[in-house]
């Protein structure tokens, strides 16, 4: 059997142990250690029941995050810090727990502890507080019976009771505001002191896991039959600058993503971009490698790095190599990659040239749903004239596409309605969506022609006017 061992602390207990690093960590909270507040209910990482927070020492500091432990390896848990409801709860009620008791903010209760994990995440996370952020903390729990408005009034008195002015000690302020309790003072020490077994090597025929999001929804039985190689080994969460050249490691978060400051510096709307994708438990595990590895036709960073025209580093543990993100996908879910390989590095360059960027998503939700078709464009301009255009395009070909045709014919051509009135005709040519439960054929066609509008009318308003498009 697949085993390995794992040392980490779940709530104020060290654990050492020799486990199946596939096993979702909610099976070993609920089923090892009888830890059963912490609910299962979709499996899928959707509603949030699920939730704990992570807790690792990054820069000498003490950070959380939630995650969906449905879906979450429980390798992944080497070296950290994970507290279920049962972690931070005490004799008497904390000040939030009882904020929703006394606002009738939980019925059923079922869904209750991961909202409270949530919440108690951001304070944790946060010195000043704000109720618009507290609640997108929560986006990604789901309540089926009691609805928002009493939550949203619970947390309202919590932040209102707990507002300071200048810089506080953190740990030791929700201490004292009976918000978690006494033993956290203890854990980033105990954390440090963790012993932890050396890195592994990938077997030639493991399997490569990142964040697990979605693995782990499609496949959870099978992967506790096969040999795993969790890329959190090797320390790939970063995002560099060197010579105008941005470099990502494939372990890099999209949640990770989201809060860079590099990126923001040139992408600004990226913050905007990434709250399109998944909830913030799932992207506090979802990796970048994961979701270009996953080779879904309309898998959001995918799409976004196919317009950067991004390049990958290969590795086998050994030897590398480098291919352009858009020689990867061969055909449907089949990778220019070997068995043994897996992605170590995305990085692509900043132009040299004035540009912009644009990223465009159709869902049946706005937010917390999968495209029906997602676009993005990467653009340089010298006054009116294209430079060069890069657009990508998902859910519209059996692979993530990136329309060369099109991005060739605009090369070298002046900003007009007609100019894009003949690129949208290449990009029709260029595309084959097939009709499934996202949409008919004709409909993402349709999606793909307006998402290309959307594009030119969001970064060039003054030149292209929405009338004219219609």
């Amino acid at each position: 059997m697949n085993t390995k061992n794992l040392s980490f602390i779940l709530n104020d207990v060290e654990i050492n142990t020799k486990v199946n690093p596939s096993l979702p960590l909610l099976d070993y909270i609920r089923k090892e250690k009888h830890l059963t507040g912490t609910k299962e209910v979709c499996k899928e990482g959707d509603c949030g029941a699920c939730a704990v927070l992570f807790g690792e020492v990054i820069d000498d500091e003490l950070k959380y995050k939630t995650i969906t432990s449905c879906i979450y390896p429980i390798g992944n848990c080497n070296g950290k810090h994970i507290v279920t409801i049962e972690g931070i709860n005490k004799q008497e009620l904390l000040l939030h727990q009882k904020a929703f008791v006394d606002e009738n903010a939980s019925q059923c209760g079922f869904c209750t502890p991961g909202f409270i994990m949530s919440f108690t995440c951001y304070l944790l996370n946060n010195q000043h507080f704000n109720l618009d952020d507290a609640i997108n903390s929560i986006a990604g729990n789901i309540c089926r019976c009691t609805g928002y408005h009493s939550i949203e009034r619970a947390m309202k008195t919590v932040l209102d009771q707990l507002k300071t002015d200048g810089q506080i000690d953190k740990i030791n302020n929700l201490i004292d505001r009976n918000i978690i309790p006494e033993y956290f003072k203890e854990i980033k020490k105990g954390l440090i002191n963790l012993s932890l077994p050396k890195q592994t090597i990938p077997d030639k025929s493991a399997i490569f896991i990142g964040g697990g999001s979605d693995l782990f929804v499609q496949k959870p039985e099978d992967l506790l039959e096969e040999e795993v190689y969790l890329i959190t080994e090797r320390k790939l969460n970063y995002i560099r600058e060197s010579n105008s050249i941005i470099k990502i490691g494939s372990g890099t978060t999209f949640e990770e993503i989201k809060q860079s400051e590099l990126l923001n510096k040139y992408f600004p709307t990226i913050k905007k971009d990434i709250d399109l994708i998944a909830s913030l438990p799932v992207r506090n595990a979802a990796t970048v490698g994961g979701n270009l590895s996953n080779a879904s036709p309309i898998g959001d960073i995918t799409i976004i790095l196919l317009a950067l025209n991004a390049d990958l580093t290969l590795s086998d543990g050994e030897k590398e190599r480098n291919l352009p993100l858009r020689e990867f996908y061969l055909d449907y879910k089949e990778l220019n990659k070997q068995k043994i390989e897996f992605i170590k590095e995305v990085s692509f360059h900043i132009p040299q040239k004035k540009f912009y960027f644009s990223f465009e998503k159709v869902s049946k939700r706005t937010y917390l749903d999968i495209a029906s078709v997602n676009s993005a464009m990467l653009i340089e301009v010298d006054d009116n004239k294209i430079i060069s255009a890069s657009i990508s395009a998902g859910g519209v070909a059996p692979i993530p596409k990136l329309l060369d045709k099109t991005n060739d014919f605009l090369n070298e051509k002046e900003i007009s309605i007609d100019t894009i009135d003949e690129a949208l005709q290449i990009a029709r040519s260029e595309i084959s969506p097939i009709s499934d439960v996202r949409g008919s054929a004709d409909y993402k066609r349709l999606l793909l022609n307006q998402l290309i509008k959307s594009h030119f009318l969001k970064l060039f308003p003054h030149k292209i006017f929405e009338s004219q498009l219609i």
